[in-house]
């Protein structure tokens, strides 16, 4: 993930520069992609939104054709043409979001790797409120706020684009809601306070966003 950590590094030392404080830098940084992710993020709900009207005429087309497998998946596959559905379509901002958090955990778990500038390497080290470095682990608070802000993003998610799917997805989804915010707890906990910071930013963005 050097590939995008690389820019992200120098988004970050760039910010650094022009603010003076790394916890505020990476606030930004976070507010940033967000934005840049937005038309993703649209064009997903949008799919799924799609997939929930579909759901009717799919359904006609399961029983019609349910001794012929061959046929209903061809018929299936029509229909999504002609309505403009993917059934793939709300997976790519998850798809895009953990690249992202992959380039960005690259980037904080060995900054200097990706950024050429001397400061930084003081600069990753620095307080944040009542955190007393954010290439630490914060152990329970910032974790606490992120698992937080995941389980709202992900409940207000599954509430906007309810109907899609509903059988199919309803256990997936009840899974998610739980799993997924204690999983963020779990992993929050170990890796730098500097990437917790960012996903309990972009989880409140998120949060906006629905």
């Amino acid at each position: 993930m050097g590939i995008l950590a690389k820019p992200l590094g120098f988004l970050l030392s760039w910010l650094y520069e022009l603010i003076g404080n790394y916890g505020i830098a990476l606030i930004i940084v976070t507010v940033i992609v967000k934005l840049c992710l937005y038309p993703v993020y649209a064009k997903s709900i949008k799919s799924t939104i799609k997939m929930t009207e579909v759901q009717p005429k799919m359904q006609e087309i399961q029983q019609k054709y349910a001794k012929d497998k061959a046929l209903m998946n061809e018929k299936i596959a029509e229909l999504y043409k002609e309505e403009g559905a993917s059934m793939y379509g709300g997976c790519l901002p998850m798809i895009v979001q953990m690249i992202v958090i992959m380039g960005l955990f690259a980037l904080l778990r060995n900054p200097m790797a990706y950024i050429d500038s001397d400061n930084m390497l003081f600069a990753i080290h620095e307080p944040f409120l009542w955190i007393q470095d954010l290439a630490q682990p914060d152990k329970w608070i910032l974790p606490i706020m992120a698992a937080a802000a995941t389980f709202i993003a992900t409940l207000m998610s599954q509430n906007t684009t309810a109907g899609a799917n509903a059988q199919q997805t309803k256990m997936m989804n009840s899974m998610m809601k739980y799993f997924f915010p204690i999983m963020i707890l779990w992993m929050a906990r170990s890796y730098p306070a500097g990437l917790a910071i960012y996903w309990f930013g972009s989880q409140l963005i998120q949060i906006f966003y629905n």
